[in-house]
């Protein structure tokens, strides 16, 4: 793995104030998104790892301002973190607030950000008035106008130029993989979610397998072999989207292949995970084994070496 201060140099960041602004996310991202900022500083090019983390920090953030409390709380502070969000990117200057100095810096050297940012930060708003879903229509507008969008904040440093013929079916791709992401998200965090009040699953779906909402709150033992019939279909529904995304890493240029081959495939051992828990996640969270996560970034770690050697 290239050292960071070397990635910094390779972006052309040289400004001590900013390399400690970056530092400081870095040092964030590495604790709350481990296998993906692995996956990320070993096997994308050294001067995309600056930006990638200032995506991923200011996701993060706002994901952290708008994800608990009250309704008005959360509405109140988005429109807030927008404001301040806005006036930063529209600044000649680097911004007070030092969360949003690497998201300037970033837009700065990646123009088309500034858009994505602008998409994010609307569909945030749903986030920020979320309380569950309905029905499985309620869930696809939320991955539409929420996950999506935070997705390409990181996904959009390595999609196909503007005016590519890949370009669409890199998004298709991109959404393909967030709505098994979101699915296995849900689930992953169900007893969480049930304790805050609300969770990811859709209320007709909880009704097709004969749960309610206040099973899971209080942790009945009784709901727990329909809980199993709901993960697993939640989980073949994951494994379906995660299937229509294996088209990706041919879409974009061979020095980010082994990158999203190991994020997706990341995101099938989170599933398989999850699926294992079955009714066990009432009372706990699932994830991939941290071992088998570092197989994989291992592997495809050896195959991006191997990619660079032959295109010397």
């Amino acid at each position: 793995m290239i050292r960071w201060t070397a990635a910094l140099t390779r972006a052309g960041i040289t400004d001590p104030h900013l390399r400690q602004a970056y530092d400081d996310q870095r040092k964030s991202v590495r604790k709350f998104a481990l296998p993906e900022y692995l996956a990320a500083r070993l096997l994308l090019p050294a001067e995309l790892h600056p930006s990638v983390v200032a995506a991923v920090a200011y996701m993060h953030e706002t994901d952290e301002l708008i994800d608990a409390g009250d309704l008005s709380v959360r509405q109140a502070a988005l429109r807030s973190w927008g404001t301040q969000t806005t006036a930063a990117l529209e600044s000649s200057s680097l911004p007070d607030q030092a969360t949003l100095v690497p998201l300037w810096d970033t837009v700065r050297r990646h123009p088309d950000m500034a858009a994505r940012v602008r998409d994010f930060l609307d569909g945030a708003r749903v986030e920020a008035g979320w309380n569950g879903f309905d029905m499985e229509d309620d869930f696809q507008a939320y991955v539409d106008s929420y996950s999506l969008p935070a997705l390409m904040l990181t996904a959009s440093l390595i999609a196909p130029p503007p005016g590519a013929g890949d370009l669409e079916a890199f998004v298709r791709g991109c959404r393909a993989l967030i709505e098994g992401w979101q699915r296995c998200d849900f689930l992953a965090d169900l007893a969480e979610d049930a304790a805050n009040g609300r969770i990811g699953i859709p209320q007709d779906e909880l009704a097709r397998h004969d749960l309610k909402f206040e099973d899971l709150r209080s942790k009945s033992e009784a709901c727990l072999p329909a809980l199993e019939r709901l993960v697993r279909a939640q989980t073949d529904r994951a494994e379906t989207a995660l299937a229509q995304c294996r088209e990706l890493p041919a879409l974009v240029a061979a020095g980010h292949r082994p990158f999203l081959e190991a994020l997706i495939a990341v995101q099938e051992l989170r599933l398989d995970a999850v699926r294992r828990a079955g009714g066990e996640l009432l009372h706990r969270e699932a994830g991939p084994a941290r071992l088998a996560s570092l197989r994989v970034l291992a592997r495809q770690s050896r195959l991006a070496r191997a990619q660079q050697r032959q295109a010397r």
